[in-house]
C-alpha cells in the first residue's frame, strides 16, 4: 500500500515503514507524531483512489525522527566582462519523519 501526501508545498510518495525527508516541519520536536490529511491519492495494489484535490477520511501518520541541515550547495554569481564573481554557500533544512501507517476510512 502506497500514499501521495502534500506537506509544505511539495507533493511525496510514501509507505509503511519508510523514512522521508520533508522541508522542515516547524512546531515538532523529535519523537512527536506527525499527520498528514493532505492525501492527493491511495493504492493498496488492487483499488486506487484520486482525491479531487484530496482523498476524504484518509491519512498518513508518522514520527518526527529529527531535524537537520543538508549537503551544502554552492550559489555562483557572476558577472561576464565585469570582473565580478560572488561565491555563497546554502544548507537546507529537512525534517526526518518515519511513517508508521496509512489509516484508510478516518473521518
Amino acid at each position: 500500500m502506497y500514499a501521495i501526501i502534500e506537506a509544505s508545498g511539495r507533493q511525496y510518495k510514501v509507505q509503511e515503514g519508510m523514512s522521508l525527508f520533508t522541508e522542515r516541519q516547524n512546531g515538532f520536536a523529535d519523537g512527536d507524531e506527525i499527520v498528514f490529511d493532505r492525501v492527493i491519492l491511495v493504492s493498496d495494489g488492487e483499488k486506487t483512489t484520486v482525491g479531487k484535490p484530496y482523498v476524504n477520511g484518509v491519512k498518513v501518520v508518522g514520527k518526527v525522527v529529527s531535524h537537520g541541515k543538508g549537503k551544502k550547495v554552492l550559489v555562483v554569481k557572476f558577472g561576464p566582462r565585469k570582473n565580478f564573481d560572488r561565491v555563497n554557500g546554502h544548507r537546507q533544512w529537512f525534517t526526518e519523519v518515519a511513517i508508521e501507517k496509512i489509516e484508510l476510512g478516518v473521518e
